[in-house]
C-alpha cells in the first residue's frame, strides 16, 4: 500500500474510533447481522440499544444472572427477554483468529510485526487508553459488584474501539470477512452479541483529548454518553468531576500534602513545574549546552525529572520560549533528556541546529 493511501486509512480507522454523535443504528445493526450470517449463525431477533457502555455492561452483567446482586448494589437494571448464550466467539474471536492466522502466515514472524507497527500499534495505545479507562470506570460503578461489571466489559466486542485491528486488516485487503463488524464499529459503540437479541452502545455525545492524544478536559468530562455517564481526565490521568474547580489558590504546599499521586500529578502541571521550581527553590540536577536537568520529588511516587530547554527559533516579538520537557526518572543529563524527546540515545544526539 502507498504511503499516502495507509494514511487516509488510518486517517479514516482513527476517525472511527473517536467518532462522536448518534449511532448509525441501521448500518450498525446490519453489520451485526452480517457478522452473525457469516458466523453460520441466525440474524438476532432483536438490538436493545442502550445509552453508553456502561449501560450495556449492567445488561450484560444482569443478563448473566446477576440482576439481583446489581440491583442490591443501586444500579439500575433494565428487564430482558431471554438472550440465549453469548456468541462472541463465533461472531468475533474466531473469525478475527482467521484472518490474523492468515495474514500471519503470509507475512511470516518478521512481517507481521512491521505490518503491525505500521498500521495498528500507530492506534493501539490512544485507544486502549480510552477502553481501559472505561472499564475502569464501569467496574467502579458499584464496589460490591466491581468484578461482575469488570467481566462484562471483557465480553463485549468494542465496536469502534477495534479500529486498531480493523485498519492492520484494512491495510492487508483482509478487511472482507469481517465486513460486518467493520460496519458495526464504523457506527456504534461496544455491542454484547447474543443467540437471540444484541445489546448496543451509542457512542459518545462529546470526547476531547490533547495533542499526544490523551483524554483531557479542565472544564469537563473528557468523554461522556447521552445517557450521562462520563469520564474526567487531565492529560489522561483520571480526576474527580469537580477536581479542577477546587485548585484555585492551589500552592506548592497543597501539591505536596495531596496523597493521592496522580491528583498529585496533575496538580502539577496544572500549577506550572517552572513555577513549581522557581517557589520551592529547586536546585538543577545537571546543566549544559542543551539545557538544565530539574528533579522534583514527590513522596510515594516516582521523581519528575524534566529538562528545560529554550527554543532556538525566536518568537514573532523577538523573544524565546522555554519549554519544560518530561523525561524518564533517571536521567542523569540534560542533553541525555533532550536526546531522549527525539528518541535518539545521548551519544547521538548531535543536532545540527535545533528547534
Amino acid at each position: 500500500m502507498e504511503t499516502v493511501d495507509r494514511a487516509s486509512l488510518l486517517l479514516s480507522w482513527q476517525s472511527a474510533a473517536f467518532a462522536t454523535g448518534a449511532a448509525d443504528r441501521p448500518t450498525a445493526e446490519a453489520g451485526i447481522a452480517a457478522a452473525y450470517t457469516a458466523a453460520g449463525l441466525p440474524v438476532p431477533e432483536r438490538f436493545v440499544w442502550v445509552g453508553s457502555p456502561a449501560a450495556g455492561a449492567v445488561a450484560a452483567a444482569a443478563l448473566g444472572g446477576h440482576a439481583d446482586a446489581l440491583r442490591a448494589a443501586g444500579l439500575d437494571v433494565p428487564d430482558l427477554p431471554p438472550a440465549g448464550a453469548s456468541v462472541r466467539d463465533a461472531v468475533r474471536t474466531r473469525p478475527w483468529e482467521e484472518v490474523r492466522a492468515q495474514a500471519h502466515a503470509a507475512l511470516g514472524t518478521d512481517g507481521w510485526p512491521r505490518a503491525w507497527a505500521d498500521t495498528g500499534a500507530l492506534l493501539w495505545d490512544p485507544v486502549n487508553s480510552v477502553v481501559t479507562r472505561v472499564r475502569a470506570a464501569i467496574g467502579g460503578l458499584a464496589e460490591p459488584v466491581e468484578t461482575v461489571l469488570r467481566a462484562a466489559t471483557l465480553d463485549a466486542v468494542l465496536g469502534q474501539q477495534d479500529a486498531p485491528w480493523l485498519a492492520q486488516f484494512d491495510a492487508l485487503g483482509l478487511l472482507e470477512p469481517l465486513r460486518g463488524l467493520a460496519g458495526a464499529a464504523r457506527s456504534a459503540g461496544w455491542w454484547w452479541p447474543y443467540e437471540n437479541l444484541v445489546i448496543v452502545a451509542e457512542r459518545p455525545v462529546e470526547l476531547h483529548r490533547d495533542e499526544p492524544g490523551r483524554l483531557h478536559r479542565g472544564d469537563g468530562p473528557a468523554v461522556a454518553w447521552p445517557d450521562g455517564f462520563a469520564l474526567h481526565a487531565w492529560r489522561g490521568m483520571p480526576i474527580p468531576a469537580d477536581f479542577v474547580r477546587t485548585l484555585d489558590g492551589l500552592t506548592p504546599e497543597r501539591i505536596r500534602a495531596e496523597e493521592n499521586a496522580e491528583l498529585r500529578r496533575v496538580m502539577l502541571e496544572i500549577y506550572g513545574y517552572d513555577r513549581y521550581l522557581a517557589e520551592s527553590n529547586a536546585t538543577p540536577l545537571h546543566r549544559d549546552e542543551t539545557g538544565v536537568l530539574w528533579r522534583i520529588d514527590l513522596p510515594d511516587d516516582e521523581p519528575v525529572v524534566m529538562v528545560e530547554v529554550v527554543n532556538s527559533t525566536p518568537e514573532p516579538d523577538g523573544t524565546s520560549r522555554t519549554y519544560y520537557l518530561r523525561v524518564p526518572p533517571a536521567t542523569r543529563t540534560a542533553r541525555e533528556g533532550v536526546a531522549w524527546t527525539f528518541g535518539v540515545d545521548e551519544t547521538d544526539y548531535r543536532p545540527q541546529a535545533q528547534t
